[in-house]
């Protein structure tokens, strides 16, 4: 996916952070917008500013590439039977349960 320069701005800003006196006094921080998207990509790892600027136009490549991609059509499926019959196998002994525990504690008041 090719981008047009013209798409993009970048700016430079001053990266927080561990990292001493280099970090503090130079833009080495580089944030990426696609104007057109609206989508940013920053990246302030590394003390090279041309290095910030090649990773944080690839993270922007690969969300627009993302974005853009076209989702898979779910394909309805089916529980199986075997699965049905767990369930409604331990929801009647659940209601067995419950069913002994309510005649226990109504035969225990009067």
């Amino acid at each position: 996916m090719i981008m047009n320069p013209k798409e993009l701005k970048i700016e430079y800003f001053k990266s927080g952070g561990p990292g001493g006196q280099h970090k503090n006094k130079r833009n080495m921080a580089v944030r990426v917008t696609h104007l057109s998207t609206g989508l940013t990509a920053v990246c302030q790892e590394h003390r090279l500013q041309s290095l910030n600027k090649e990773i944080a136009i690839a993270r922007l490549m690969a969300r627009l590439a993302q974005k853009t991609a076209k989702k898979k059509k779910r394909i309805p499926t089916r529980v199986p039977l075997g699965a049905r019959e767990r369930v409604l196998q331990w929801k009647r002994g659940r209601s067995h349960m419950k069913a002994a525990r309510r005649e226990k504690f109504s035969g225990s008041e009067q």
